[in-house]
């Protein structure tokens, strides 16, 4: 019972229990939109290599994601909190997110042919930026539309099917361009300036599957309607505050966000530190200290096959993820929410750091388990934790506030990020990876700190 109710003594109604396949439905664009981040992640600094860019340079032109992230989403979640039309109040944003997404990813490993507009660098960075925006106008409902529709409940295993279907379609998108290359013959190399046709390929098909994903949720997925939404929340403040503009409110909002959520933005910021270095830098990392490819060599077989197996390395801890999140709800039940999500970032981290001590590219396999364990509960127990200390009328504006929390680390890291891999460690990306893992278990500890509303709600019930 929150706080709020406490004070009114009314009681809102519960919320029905939804369906296995409902929670299914209702999630499966989410399988859509991370098809299009695995491609982006697994590719994107290659693609860019591929137009010019040096390796200490990359997490600069990776910067453009976090920023987008860091405007787009709390406006996102502010006017869906806000918006009720036709198609709902979430499904409108899933729609054009949808489609600016895909017309992104069709468009960025063609940046070289725009040539003539602007050098193929700028034009490849400038696609990043609107893919990472598209994607952020999409993903953002999402997450609020698990809260908004399930009972508290429900809503670990909401957000555990929901990063079931991420892993998903992440092992989809981070292995196609592995397959199209060794299974159904695709061109695999490409001269400078160019990207490989399995690339291409893999960029389209993610671009279509996106789009029918996206649709899929928006035409089977029912949410409720204001008066109606209204009947479970009864009691509760709103959170709205009068006489105030769209601004103003989001950073009113951002000035009395709960406790939980101060605390967990520690533990994000040093999990998602650590994710955008192994995204931006475990390509030249791995081809530099496993595959002994010369720094900023990117034109050779060499350096494509080990970015193409670096894609499917991605594949692999996304499927650890997919199928770890069934399993999250049970050993959240058992220990706590806290505890498997400390337990998760302790293996991510140990992951990370063990990469440096790996020479055969097949060993590679067995830290993406450990990573995988770390990205499935980073999608989920957050967010699960969130859901039970924030205003449920708040639910959009918060989860877009939220990722503040995640946009932050990465924009510091995109800035000394590079600098530091050129200066300090002399070109040999492996040694970001490190600190990556340094970072993870740091996250491990901080969240160990955590107050969840739920844990609390149940030692009040046990001790009454």
């Amino acid at each position: 019972m929150s706080q709020v109710m406490e004070k009114t003594g009314k009681a809102a109604v519960e919320k029905p229990r939804l369906s296995f396949w409902q929670i299914w439905n209702m999630s499966f664009g989410f399988l859509g939109i991370q098809f299009g981040f695995a491609l982006q992640n697994g590719n994107a600094s290659r693609i860019l290599q591929k137009f010019g860019a040096d390796v200490e340079h990359l997490s600069w032109f990776w910067l453009a994601a976090p920023l987008t992230g860091m405007i787009v989403q709390p406006i996102i979640g502010h006017y869906s909190d806000r918006t009720w039309n036709r198609l709902g109040r979430r499904r409108p944003y899933f729609l054009t997110g949808a489609i600016l997404s895909a017309l992104a990813l069709f468009l960025m490993p063609n940046s070289g042919a725009i040539a003539a507009i602007a050098p193929p660098i700028m034009v490849g960075a400038g696609m990043l930026m609107i893919m990472d925006a598209s994607f952020n106008v999409a993903m953002e409902p999402f997450r609020a539309l698990v809260a908004d529709n399930l009972p508290d409940s429900q809503r670990s295993t909401g957000f555990s099917v929901q990063t079931f279907l991420i892993g998903i379609g992440a092992v989809i998108g981070s292995w196609l361009p592995y397959a199209f290359a060794n299974w159904f013959h695709f061109g695999a190399t490409a001269p400078a300036g160019q990207v490989e046709a399995n690339v291409k390929y893999s960029f389209y098909v993610g671009g279509t599957i996106l789009l029918l994903t996206i649709l899929w949720t928006i035409f089977t997925t029912k949410e409720y309607a204001p008066e109606e939404y209204a009947k479970f929340h009864e009691g509760e403040d709103d959170g709205h505050h009068k006489h105030q503009s769209g601004l103003t409110e989001i950073i009113t909002d951002l000035r009395r966000m709960p406790k939980t959520m101060k605390q967990l933005g520690l533990v994000q910021f040093f999990s998602w530190f650590a994710l955008f270095t192994m995204w931006v830098f475990t390509t030249p990392a791995i081809a530099d200290h496993i595959y002994h490819v010369p720094l900023n060599d990117t034109s050779s077989a060499r350096y494509s096959e080990a970015g193409n197996w670096v894609s499917g390395l991605f594949g692999i801890y996304n499927g650890v993820s997919a199928l770890y999140a069934l399993l999250l709800p049970a050993i959240a039940r058992t220990t706590s929410r806290k505890m498997a999500h400390a337990f998760s970032l302790t293996m991510g981290g140990i992951s990370l750091i063990s990469i440096f001590f790996i020479q055969d590219p097949a060993w590679l396999v067995a830290p993406m388990v450990g990573i995988g364990l770390a990205w499935g509960s980073i999608l989920a127990m957050p967010y699960a934790i969130l859901s039970s200390s924030i205003p449920a009328k708040k639910m959009g504006v918060y989860m877009g506030i939220f990722n503040f929390f995640i946009t932050l680390p990465q924009i510091i890291n995109g800035i000394i990020g590079g600098p530091i891999v050129k200066h300090v460690y002399g070109g040999h990306a492996i040694y970001a990876l490190i600190i990556a893992g340094i970072f993870m278990l740091c996250a491990a500890l901080s969240v160990l700190f955590v107050q969840d509303n739920k844990d609390i709600n149940v030692k009040r019930a046990l001790s009454s």
